[in-house]
């Protein structure tokens, strides 16, 4: 995990150490004894505290789905993932810890239904809205929402935790799912994306945690369509779209209200017959030329939704459990810099004290 975290072949690995690839990889399948003294050579060549190593929680394997900037290249390595999961692990490993002295009470119940009993993605994110009696219009703020329902939001660069940023491993994702067992799901978002994108991405793993309890062939294209009609219902793009003539300017005005991508309501659009297929090439056409399939106008840029569950849990530690940043890093078993670049919340910290157990009602 810690080779996985850090971007390393097993060469690379071994070689830091000075010792055989051969050696090294009987190392990490536990076959070879290691001493002190190699271990605080591991340790120094991961930039991870020797503690680290003594850990005896579970490695979970790659998410179900990694999902890539749909526009532009998108191109995810097996290095990539593996650095992505060694972070989803590690994180994990950290909400369970944190969660042992932080109750997280979620307001919403999160419905599962089950893909194959309904018509389409569509009438489930229709249901969706019903369950959690939505009001009609735009999303205002989808991060809250899935807080309220228990989901753990957090952003990472995925570059892979104090991996070479230089190197931007990863920069294609735009999010990921982990859910472990008797943990609330965690996602994480790439805050390096425009927030039509993030937001999109979001409503995208909403539907995997909704519909998907097992790996499908058609599972992404299932998530998108529920994205597309958790976002922007059906009925409501009709309405939007009534009297008026479809065109960029459209595309901008309603990319501005309703806070997805203008590409994203133009699919919508073109998927509910609201235009014919000529006026929607056309469209495609004038998008691809003007380069908005890789970049939309900055000016229709609005701000990203915030996660704040995360951020009050781990203010909550600093302010009002007592930890300070040292103790709660060596809890998170990283140094300080690693854990203020998880979780840049601030450097809050108190007094030493009897430390509660602190209840979150979101």
């Amino acid at each position: 995990m810690a080779r996985h975290l850090r971007g390393f072949t097993q060469k690379k690995s071994a070689d830091r150490l000075g010792i055989a690839q051969a050696v090294y990889s009987r190392m990490e399948n536990d076959l070879v004894e290691i001493d002190d003294k190699t271990l605080k050579r591991i340790s120094t060549v991961f930039g991870l505290p020797v503690e680290f190593f003594d850990q005896h929680a579970p490695i979970y394997g790659p998410p179900v789905s990694v999902h890539t900037m749909l526009r532009g290249p998108a191109q995810i390595s097996a290095r990539d993932v593996d650095m992505i999961t060694a972070e989803l692990n590690l994180r994990v490993m950290h909400l369970r810890r944190f969660l042992e002295n932080v109750e997280f009470t979620p307001s919403l119940h999160m419905p599962q239904f089950d893909i194959e009993a309904f018509d389409s993605p569509g009438l489930i994110a229709d249901m969706v809205r019903r369950h959690w009696k939505m009001p009609a219009g735009p999303v205002k703020n989808l991060t809250r929402l899935l807080e309220r329902a228990g989901v753990i939001v957090s952003f990472s660069d995925f570059y892979g935790a104090g991996a070479d940023k230089s190197k931007r491993q990863g920069s294609g994702v735009s999010g990921v799912t982990f859910s472990a067992p008797g943990q609330p799901p965690l996602i994480l978002l790439n805050p390096n994306h425009p927030a039509d994108r993030v937001r999109f991405t979001l409503a995208h793993e909403l539907g995997h945690l909704i519909m998907h309890r097992f790996p499908t062939p058609a599972m992404e294209k299932e998530a998108n369509e529920f994205a597309s009609a958790f976002l922007l219902p059906p009925d409501e793009l009709r309405g939007a779209c009534r009297g008026r003539k479809v065109d960029l300017a459209l595309l901008g005005n309603l990319k501005l209200e309703w806070k997805m991508s203008m590409q994203g309501i133009l699919y919508a659009i073109q998927r509910e017959g609201i235009i014919t297929k000529n006026q929607a090439s056309y469209l495609w056409k004038q998008i691809s030329a003007k380069g908005w399939r890789t970049r939309e106008p900055a000016s229709l840029d609005f701000e990203h939704d915030m996660p704040r569950v995360m951020p009050t849990i781990v203010k909550s530690h600093l302010d009002d459990l007592g930890f300070d940043k040292e103790e709660l890093a060596s809890l998170a078993r990283v140094y300080e810099h690693e854990l203020d670049g998880l979780y840049p919340y601030g450097n809050g910290g108190t007094e030493d004290r009897t430390r509660p157990t602190l209840r979150i009602v979101n």
